[in-house]
């Protein structure tokens, strides 16, 4: 496998880390889709700034990835890397959480594993090559207040990278996860200053991560140079929690 020559799907890929991503796998010589659902205008300007193409369906629906995935590889090709970065929140204090935010949470950003993966993994299988990078959080492992569904989303996506990562060692296949910590994205840039000024005190570096650092990495577990890395989640907060 050579990055010219290699196919890539990013989920989630029109904005924030994903778009991040999509970018960086592009600039090495991948030939990257991005999927999206309802991302409207920056989905459009997202495809006419990179000339990427770019995919519509929900992640949480496993018909809806059956056809997409099969419509992205009839444009590109066979897929060799799999990004799944595709995620919501819904955030809440747990005596104050609805079923909905529980259910919403848990179906896209762990249930999107399953429905992505079992489309792409057969495939991979058979030519006995594949990348799979999961984009976890920093929150998986440090735990958050308000976000009981997604830390335990998180943790599960960092449990699933592991297991599969050990069926799928012999076939020539790696599967990785990304833990980040808070970055420049707009769900961060939501937050009030008070929030976001409380966050930087407790990162060592004091600062928020760049979106394209956390691309890089992502680029970096699905070229030939990690192709002994597998089963590993790698950690990219600033120092936010180290061991």
């Amino acid at each position: 496998m050579s990055s010219d020559t290699s196919t890539a799907l990013v989920t989630g890929g029109v904005q924030g880390l994903g778009a991040a991503a999509a970018r960086a796998l592009a600039e090495a010589g991948f030939t990257v889709a991005v999927t999206h659902l309802d991302g409207g205008k920056t989905a459009r300007d997202f495809g006419h700034d990179t000339g990427l193409p770019i995919f519509e369906w929900d992640v949480s629906d496993f018909d809806a990835c059956a056809k997409g995935i099969a419509e992205v590889e009839q444009a590109i090709g066979p897929l060799d890397v799999l990004v799944n970065n595709a995620g919501v929140n819904r955030d809440g204090m747990f005596h104050k959480m609805d079923r909905d935010q529980w259910d919403d949470v848990l179906r896209v950003d762990l249930g999107s594993m399953f429905n992505m993966t079992r489309h792409v993994i057969e495939g991979m299988r058979d030519r006995r090559f594949g990348r799979i990078i999961n984009i976890s959080s920093v929150n998986a492992a440090r735990g958050q207040a308000g976000q009981t569904n997604y830390c335990a989303g998180k943790a599960g996506v960092e449990g699933f990278t592991r297991a599969l990562a050990r069926e799928c060692a012999q076939q020539g296949i790696t599967v990785n996860a990304v833990a980040p910590g808070y970055a420049e994205t707009g769900m961060v840039a939501a937050l009030p200053d008070k929030i976001l000024d409380g966050i930087l005190k407790t990162v060592p570096m004091s600062r928020l991560a760049k979106p394209d650092e956390i691309g890089r990495c992502i680029r970096f577990l699905a070229m030939q140079d990690a192709g002994f890395i597998t089963g590993a989640t790698l950690p990219v907060n600033g120092g936010l929690r180290m061991g």
